[in-house]
């Protein structure tokens, strides 16, 4: 036996542009404004966001390439804390809701081939298509927005400008830096209702920076803490595991309560985090900035129904076992900028930790595998599971300076990454129940325990050179060089059957990645770009025990040869692109058009022994889409900004065994990312008498249909479409500030994401398996937020 863990009636209707429209606006930076948020305050023209994505301070419209940004006023103003709440309003990325507790899958441009499958493989990551970077430094982290001056998104493979490679873009949290001039204070509260919740969330957090040493040294410090409610209940949880009868009879209250209980708003979150900086202006020409984040995060529980598999409500699991789950992130920087006159020089180091530990429900994988569980009546298992990872990065940066037509970028990049992770597996009551005795085996309720030590050593070389022809035109190329090598060792233990195999396995690669980008300024307001460029991912190594041939017994938990290595993977993107700005100012309208060949595809799978979860290459698959993006100051008193995006991503040869070891075709729809997303955005604001300012806001974000499944095999579904409105009020005078706000205004219910696939729901000697389910969309959201300023920003 194998070991192995319909469209909603309001999907989004949306038709991709026309060609001649496409060709007309091409490509362009998808930026998301970011309007003056100060009371009182509001400017005539389209803000000009400053940004760095080309290592150079310049706005959004000059850059020449695509990049959507997102200033610190909005991210406040709109309430984006979150990846999900930010990937809303970029055109391009995606972000699947799965709830605080799962790592969200992250895709850009369509770059996706795993299975939905409640972010079980993902652990501290997004998918590993998107690089996300926390100043300069590359680490994912699903960070709480706050204090931050901007977000940056880079689609499209970066490696020739950033020292993480990546196949598809980058995320960028960029901070606001200490100001050695200014005493500034923020403090921020905020208290919320959920729909489905019967406690209210509350946030608070507060922002301080200190001017010290007439001017060379400031000192910021931003610090959140955040108690969400909760919104999912968990109504079958077993009293006493191994006793307690896991599946009563349901009709009968008596029985329900002798052997269930129940616990409300299970999914609950309590997050702190924050940033300590130190800003050192060591000369005119030097400065230093010393940094600490962290991020320690609480969770419940799963945000899921089960609804199909075990007839529970729209915001009920069926999970036997509370499901609790702690994640601790820190990050200590060091970044230093010296002006050398020729050319700027950027060292940034990091020191990063990530651990966790996590408890969830395992009886329905163990009883699918009908090894003999099924038999015992009060039979029910959990899972406890530990991570540790550390990362050491460094990244050296020469930037040329000057006004000449000869431009260039040359830097190398160092990542030291090693993990240590655990899953072990207990059945209560089961040694007893099979043995006789509890105490017949030394591990006692220990059924399985696998435990891994990987390292990564990664190197790379990058740089560009750019020269400007005349002052309409200009040209980029650039090129990276890398190398890894990856190791590991793993181990199995199986005491029920005493099986025990310890493996070890390496890996190493190195290559070339190019880039060339050209951009022309048809006019002041008109600028377009052409772009090629190359992406990858590092390949590595499963680390489950290689099987001993011929195989014995009837319980195997091993990997065939070739179920041990992973190839890297590569991307090569083809994109051209227009900029441009209208009525004085008052308008910007961008857009981009792609295509995307993707090379030796990574995705999940499972062992033919044991169904122990695999990474294998696989098949090739094109991505072809438009971005666009608006905003618009055009009428006294109002703006408007808004995004889409439409993506085709499919198949373009045979994969065999691609999706859980079925096979994929030509043709065959990409999974979890959809072929529209939408959103649109106004904002009315006006100066009222005595001083009082009236700030109201509407937005509205769409996204079509999801695969959870390349091409629908293996029982894949279609999650339907849906629309999620926001909507607030604010007054605001001089320091003061009050926000009443509405998130999910309908109450709309939709799911989200999904675990595995109907095929899995099923009986086994009397027990309704509830392996499969579906995470929810957050329901409607009421609140109010109150916040005080002292001094600018």
């Amino acid at each position: 036996m194998k070991r192995s863990s319909a469209p909603s009636a309001d999907r989004l209707v949306l038709k991709p542009v026309a060609a001649a429209v496409a060709t007309l606006i091409a490509s362009g930076y998808a930026a998301v404004p970011a309007f003056a948020q100060e009371p009182g305050v509001r400017q005539v023209d389209v803000e000009e966001l400053v940004v760095t994505a080309s290592r150079r301070e310049t706005t959004v419209q000059d850059v020449p390439f695509n990049i959507a940004a997102i200033s610190g006023d909005t991210l406040d103003r709109q309430r984006l804390t979150s990846l999900v709440e930010f990937s809303r309003w970029v055109p391009g990325l995606s972000v699947l809701e799965q709830g605080a507790r799962t790592p969200s899958l992250m895709t850009v441009r369509g770059l996706n081939v795993r299975s939905i499958d409640d972010g079980q493989f993902l652990d501290n990551g997004s998918g590993n298509t998107v690089a996300t970077y926390l100043g300069e430094i590359p680490l994912y982290v699903d960070f709480k927005m706050k204090d931050l001056d901007r977000v940056e998104v880079l689609l499209g493979p970066q490696g020739t400008l950033y020292g993480q490679g990546t196949l598809g873009g980058a995320v960028r949290y960029i901070p606001r830096a200490p100001d050695t001039d200014n005493f500034t204070l923020d403090v921020h509260g905020d208290v919320s209702s959920l729909s489905q919740a019967d406690d209210l969330s509350h946030q608070l957090d507060a922002v301080v920076n200190v001017p010290l040493v007439d001017g060379r040294l400031a000192f910021r410090a931003a610090v959140s803490y955040l108690a969400d409610s909760g919104f999912v209940d968990y109504p079958y949880l077993v009293r006493q595991p191994g006793v307690s009868n896991p599946q009563p009879d349901l009709n009968n209250p008596a029985d329900v309560a002798a052997n269930l209980y129940r616990e409300n708003d299970v999914d609950w979150e309590n997050t702190l985090s924050g940033r300590l900086a130190m800003l050192w202006r060591i000369s005119d020409k030097v400065d230093a900035t010393f940094n600490y984040y962290f991020q320690d995060q609480d969770n419940g529980g799963r945000t899921i129904n089960q609804r199909q598999a075990f007839n529970t409500g729209r915001y009920e699991s069926g999970q036997r076992f509370l499901e609790p789950n702690n994640r601790d992130n820190d990050l200590f920087s060091v970044e230093l900028v010296a002006d050398l006159g020729f050319a700027t020089l950027t060292s940034a180091t990091g020191f990063s930790s990530y651990d966790q530990v996590g408890q969830r429900d395992q009886t329905d994988l163990l009883l699918d595998f009908e090894y003999g569980y099924e038999l015992f009546p009060s039979f029910a298992a959990y899972t406890r599971e530990t991570t540790e990872e550390k990362r050491t990065n460094e990244e050296l940066r020469l930037v040329s300076n000057g006004t000449g037509p000869l431009s260039w970028i040359a830097g190398v990049f160092y990542n030291k990454y090693e993990l240590d992770d655990s899953s072990s597996e207990f059945t209560p009551g089961f040694p007893e129940f099979a043995f006789g005795d509890p105490n017949a085996l030394p591990t006692g309720d220990l059924e399985f325990r696998q435990s891994r030590h990987q390292e990564l050593d990664e190197q790379a070389v990058f740089g560009e050179i750019g020269y400007r022809f005349t002052d309409r035109l200009q040209a980029t190329i650039g090129g990276r060089w890398f190398n890894y090598d990856f190791s590991q060792t793993g181990a199995i233990l199986l005491p029920y059957v005493d099986v025990s195999d310890t493996s070890a396995s390496a890996s190493d690669d190195d290559g070339f990645l190019a880039k060339i980008n050209a951009s022309y300024r048809f006019s002041e307001d008109l600028m377009g770009y052409v772009t090629i460029s190359e992406g990858y991912r590092v390949g590595g190594a499963n680390s489950a025990a290689p099987c001993v041939l011929p195989l014995t017994g009837t319980q195997n938990a091993c990997a065939l040869p070739n179920e041990i290595p992973i190839d890297p993977d590569t991307t090569t993107n083809y994109e051209v692109g227009v900029h441009s700005t209208w009525n004085g100012g008052k308008l910007t309208f961008n857009g981009a058009v792609y295509h995307i060949d993707w090379d030796d595809i990574q995705t999940e799978s499972t062992t033919v022994n044991g169904a122990l979860r695999i990474l294998v290459n696989g098949g090739k698959a094109k991505s072809d889409g438009l971005e666009l993006a608006f905003q618009s100051r055009g009428l006294e008193h109002w703006s408007f900004t808004g995004t889409y995006a439409y993506n085709e991503a499919e198949l373009t040869t045979f994969a065999q065994g691609l999706v859980g070891r079925v096979d994929a075709f030509p043709g065959d729809r990409l999974s979890g990312t959809p072929q529209n997303q939408a959103s649109f955005y106004v904002n009315y604001y006006r100066r009222m008498g005595s001083g009082w300012d009236l700030d109201l806001g509407y937005g509205l974000s769409a996204t079509s249909d999801v695969f959870t499944k390349v091409g629908l095999r293996d029982n894949g579904e279609v999650l339907g479409g849906y629309t999620v409105h926001n909507a607030s009020a604010s007054l605001s005078k001089e320091r003061w500030s009050a926000t009443l706000y509405v998130d999910n205004l309908t109450d709309k219910f939709a799911e989200t994401g999904v675990r595995l696939d109907p095929s899995y729901i099923r009986n086994v000697n009397g027990f309704d398996l509830r392996r499969y389910f579906r995470n929810d969309l957050r329901p409607r959201n009421v609140g109010i937020e109150f916040r005080y300023r002292m001094g600018n920003k």
